[in-house]
């Protein structure tokens, strides 16, 4: 029997395994087109009837390599690279609702996409409904109607850093008829696998973690293959009935578990084009062959920091899954055992005024809007990130006004933690 490649293994050899004389490293297919011998050969793949290249709007080998490293990660049947995370999200959503859809998301979500749900979705006729995710499953199940399509959740929340109970969110999704799709995000396949805990899609921003340097902007859609689109075909015709684009072309019937994300390459990135370039895929690639190395090095530094800003007398409160006295450290032992990521939350006293001088204050540590990569960087996400929520949306989304997102990054964390002892002194002054 075969043994199961480890994570470590998948993440510097996934997704590409060279033959006799063929380069080492993944190479860079900078090309637009592709060339075939015969007229006949085109039209195959233009009728999916064949697997190949022929335009890199629709696909390209390297980002293909790279779509399959992470697919490995996460343990699904098939995955697509887009050109940002926020296009990830948009496409995991589009491939299977439009106008006349509805959708049930948790609040507790990044500014950006809580934005992308709640107004831009309204504008192409699709309505949203924001649920509580710590609410008892009776109350989300209310908000669920005959026309949802999906139900909508992060797996480590941005900026709250709290952990989704999984398993209860795809109970509830799938008591509805629906997928639970999940940003993964923070936690990545190395701390988190949320296809094993009943999701049946995944999204990344690959600009975070899985990148991780703060070079490439991208994002990954990850089917897991688990969810029945046929036993719901009324709900899902996209995927259950002949596509009249591709000359009645049925997906579910044509590519079986992988047809959720084959309808999202040949339909959706065919007709809005958010393809990530093949340069950018393999910086992604780079980032990958260290992401079970970095994630396990942020967490073990983030830790560190978390256990000094309790020791702080100016320290409000903090938001960190892995100190044992977070409301959330048994949800953490059960998901992601062996740490969540770098990211913390946490609130100073003395309000907005004193935090901003401390974060003025900070030399190593930056202000960015950035996060989740090699520098240690802060913001404060009602004046930044969120700033776009009106006061009443921030506490729906749990972000309190005080709140400040701490990314830890791969500096030693001694530095870290020397550069915020002097910030917080010089606040006072």
């Amino acid at each position: 029997m075969k043994k199961k490649l480890s994570k470590a293994t998948i993440c510097v050899q996934g997704g590409y395994s060279p033959s006799k004389g063929e380069p080492r490293q993944m190479p860079i297919v900078q090309s637009t087109t592709f060339k075939y011998d015969t007229s006949e050969q085109m039209a195959r793949l233009f009728d999916l009837e064949d697997a190949g290249y022929f335009y890199t709007r629709l696909a390209n080998p390297t980002n293909d390599m790279v779509a399959s490293r992470i697919n490995q990660l996460e343990g699904g049947v098939g995955a697509m690279l887009t050109s940002s995370g926020q296009a990830a999200n948009f496409f995991a959503c589009l491939n299977i609702c439009e106008a006349g859809g509805h959708i049930v998301s948790t609040s507790a979500i990044y500014g950006g996409t809580f934005n992308l749900l709640g107004a831009s979705f309204a504008k192409l006729g699709i309505e949203v409904s924001f649920v509580d995710q710590e609410a008892p499953e009776e109350e989300i199940a209310k908000a669920f109607r005959p026309n949802t399509k999906l139900f909508f959740a992060e797996v480590l929340t941005n900026p709250g850093v709290r952990i989704l109970d999984i398993e209860k969110m795809a109970r509830i999704a799938h008591a509805h008829g629906v997928p639970l799709i999940v940003d993964n995000t923070f936690p990545t396949p190395i701390h988190c696998r949320p296809l094993e805990w009943g999701a049946d899609i995944v999204t990344h921003s690959t600009t975070k973690y899985i990148d991780g340097h703060g070079v490439s902007v991208g994002g990954v859609i990850v089917d897991g293959g688990s969810f029945d689109w046929d036993a719901y075909a009324d709900k899902f015709p996209g995927l259950t009935k002949p596509d009249p684009t591709y000359h009645g072309l049925t997906y579910t019937k044509a590519f079986g578990k992988a047809a959720y994300i084959t309808k999202a390459t040949t339909h959706l990135m065919r007709d809005f084009g958010s393809i990530q370039s093949p340069q950018n895929a393999f910086y992604i690639n780079l980032g990958l062959q260290t992401l079970h190395l970095r994630m396990e090095r942020v967490a073990a530094s983030a830790m560190k920091v978390a256990e000094y800003l309790k020791s702080r007398p100016e320290l409000k409160w903090i938001l960190f899954t892995q100190l044992e006295d977070d409301p959330q450290h048994d949800r953490q032992l059960k998901y992601m055992p062996e740490g969540t990521c770098g990211v913390m939350a946490f609130a100073l006293h003395g309000g907005r005024e004193f935090a901003n001088r401390f974060m003025d204050a900070l030399r190593l540590v930056t202000i960015e809007t950035h996060v989740a990569d090699c520098y240690t960087c802060i913001l404060h996400p009602a004046s930044h990130t969120h700033r776009q929520l009106t006061d009443e949306q921030l506490a729906e989304a749990g972000v309190d006004p005080d709140l400040m997102r701490l990314s830890i990054g791969l500096e030693d964390p001694d530095d870290i933690i020397s550069d915020i002892e002097q910030a917080l002194e010089a606040a006072k002054n």
